[in-house]
C-alpha cells in the first residue's frame, strides 16, 4: 500500500487557495501543531465507530435479561460479527475510500463515480459469502468455540438472523465508505448514529414483545440490528442518489483495474483484521474447553470491552494515517515518525486508563450484563490481568493505522502475528500445565504488551525508511 493511498479519510483537494499553491489542508498535516490537528480529526471517527460498537453492547444488555445462556449465546456470535463490521468498515471500507480519494485527488470524475457501483458489487459479494459461511456452518463454529445445549441453541437462534441480514451491514458499509472518501465524515456519522438511536427501543420491543407484537427473544435483538442497518442503508443510498455526494451511482460497465484498485488496499487491512478476531475467537474456545458456557459468558462480556477500544483508537487511526502518509510524502521523515509516536502516547494514555479502571472495578461492568457467579468470576480474572495491558493494545493498533500511512506494514502484520501465537499457542500450554484460567489470561495480558512494545520499538528505530532515508531523518 502507499502512502497515498492510504489517505481515505482526506477530502480531495478541489483547488490551491493558499498563496504559495499548497493547499490549506494539506498545510494543517505538514506544518499544523501535532496534538490538536490530531484531535480536530479524530472526533467524527470516534463518533461513528462508537456508535457501530454501541449496537453490540445495548444488544448485549437487553439479551442479559434473558439469562446466561443466551447471553453465552451472545459472546459465542459477537466475534463473528465484529469481524463482519471490522472487515466491512475498517479493511475493505479502507480500500474502497481510499480510492474514491486517490480518482477524486487525480481529477478522474469517472472513475470517482465507477467505484460506486463497485464498491457496492465487492461489498455484496463478500456480504453474501460470508453469510453463507455462517448460515451453512453455525453450529460448527460456535460448536468449536465452546457452546453446547442451551447456549449453543441460543447461539444460532440470534447468528441465523443477524448472518441473514449480514449482506445489509456490508452494503451500509459500502455506502458509507464511499462517502468518507469524498471527505465527508459527518453525513455517515449521523446515519450510523439514527440507527443506534432507533435500536434502543426497537430492541427490547422485539425481544420482550410489546402489544400485538410477539416476544422473539434472543432472535428479536438480531432482528433489531437488521432493521436499523436497513435504515442506514436508506439515509446513505438517499444522499448519494439524491445529487448530494460528489460521487454518484452510476450505471456502467464493470472493470478489473477498479475492483483491484480497492482490493489491493482493504485486502491487507483484513489480513490484521482476521488476526485479531480469530485471536479473541480461539481463546474463547480455549475458555469454553476449560471452564464451560458461564466461563465464556464471562470471558465474552470481559473481551468485548477490549473490541469497544478499536473505535477509540480507530479515531486516532484514520488521521494518522494522513498525517503520516503526507509528511513522508513531503519528505518530513522526522516529524511524520514523531507524529505516529504522539499519536502512539495518546492512544496509550487512553486505553490504559479504560484497562486499569476496569482491572480496579471489573463488576462495574460485569453487573450490567447478568449475576451468574462464574460469569463474574471468569469476567473478574479476565480484566484483572488483561486490563492493565489495554495500553499496549491501543499502542500497538494505532501504530498500524500510522503505518498505512507509511505504507509499511510488514510490521504491524508481524506484531499480530506474534500476539496470536501467544495468546493461542501459549494460553494453550499455560492452561494444559496449570488448568489456570487466571494464568492463561496473564498470558492474553502479555501477548499485548509484547504486540505493542515490539510494534513501537520497531518503528522508532526507523524501520519504515530505508538505509539512507533514515541518515536524512535528522536533516528532515
Amino acid at each position: 500500500m502507499s502512502a497515498v493511498a492510504a489517505l481515505p479519510a482526506q477530502p480531495a483537494p478541489l483547488q490551491d487557495t493558499a498563496s504559495d499553491g499548497m493547499n490549506p489542508r494539506t498545510r494543517r498535516l505538514l506544518q499544523g501543531p501535532i496534538i490538536p490537528t490530531l484531535l480536530l480529526l479524530a472526533w467524527p471517527n470516534v463518533l461513528v465507530m462508537m456508535a457501530q460498537a454501541s449496537t453490540g453492547l445495548i444488544e448485549t444488555w437487553w439479551v442479559s435479561h434473558l439469562g446466561t445462556d443466551a447471553l453465552t449465546g451472545m459472546a459465542l456470535v459477537f466475534p463473528g460479527f465484529m469481524l463482519m463490521t471490522m472487515l466491512s468498515a475498517g479493511a475493505i471500507g479502507g480500500g474502497i475510500s481510499s480510492a474514491v480519494a486517490r480518482a477524486l485527488g487525480a481529477d478522474r470524475r469517472d472513475d470517482a463515480d465507477a467505484l460506486v457501483l463497485h464498491a457496492v458489487v465487492i461489498n455484496l459479494g463478500l456480504g453474501a459469502a460470508t453469510s453463507a459461511l455462517f448460515l451453512v456452518f453455525g453450529r460448527q463454529i460456535y460448536g468449536a468455540m465452546g457452546g453446547q445445549g442451551a447456549s449453543l441453541d441460543a447461539a444460532l437462534q440470534y447468528s441465523n438472523v443477524v448472518f441473514a441480514g449480514n449482506v445489509l451491514v456490508w452494503l451500509m458499509n459500502a455506502l458509507a465508505s464511499v462517502i468518507r472518501g469524498t471527505g465527508n465524515m459527518l453525513v455517515p456519522s449521523m446515519a450510523i448514529c439514527l440507527g443506534v438511536v432507533m435500536l434502543i427501543p426497537l430492541s427490547p420491543v422485539l425481544i420482550f414483545g410489546f402489544g400485538p407484537i410477539p416476544a422473539l427473544g434472543i432472535a428479536g435483538g438480531g432482528l433489531a440490528v437488521v432493521l436499523t442497518t436497513a435504515l442506514m442503508i436508506a439515509v446513505l443510498a438517499w444522499y448519494i442518489l439524491s445529487g448530494r455526494s460528489v460521487v454518484r451511482l452510476r450505471a456502467g460497465r464493470l472493470r478489473w483495474p477498479l475492483f483491484a484498485d480497492i482490493l489491493r488496499v482493504g485486502a491487507v487491512g483484513a489480513v490484521s483484521t482476521l488476526q485479531t478476531t480469530l485471536t479473541v475467537a480461539l481463546t474463547t474456545a480455549l475458555v469454553g474447553a476449560a471452564g464451560g458456557p458461564d466461563a465464556v459468558a464471562g470471558y465474552g462480556t470481559g473481551a468485548r470491552l477490549e473490541y469497544l477500544l478499536i473505535p477509540l483508537v480507530f479515531g486516532l487511526g484514520a488521521p494518522m494515517v494522513a498525517l503520516v502518509g503526507t509528511n513522508i510524502g513531503a519528505g518530513q521523515h522526522r516529524r511524520a515518525l514523531r507524529i505516529a509516536l504522539t499519536g502512539g502516547a495518546l492512544a496509550f494514555i487512553v486505553t490504559e486508563t479504560i484497562g486499569i479502571a476496569a482491572a480496579i472495578w471489573p463488576t462495574a461492568w460485569l453487573n450490567l450484563f447478568g449475576s451468574n457467579p462464574l460469569m463474574l468470576e471468569t469476567g473478574t480474572a479476565y480484566l484483572q490481568f488483561v486490563g492493565p495491558a489495554y495500553g499496549f493494545f491501543g499502542l500497538g493498533l494505532s501504530l498500524y493505522f500510522a503505518s498505512q500511512g507509511a505504507g509499511r506494514l510488514g510490521w504491524p502484520l508481524l506484531a499480530g502475528l506474534v500476539r496470536m501465537v501467544i495468546a493461542v499457542a501459549g494460553g494453550w500450554a499455560v492452561l494444559a500445565a496449570t488448568g489456570s484460567l487466571a494464568w492463561t489470561f496473564a498470558t492474553l495480558g502479555l501477548a499485548l504488551v509484547v504486540y505493542g512494545t515490539m510494534l513501537a520499538g520497531a518503528i522508532a528505530s526507523g524501520v519504515w525508511f530505508r538505509s539512507g532515508d533514515r541518515k536524512a531523518i535528522d536533516r528532515s
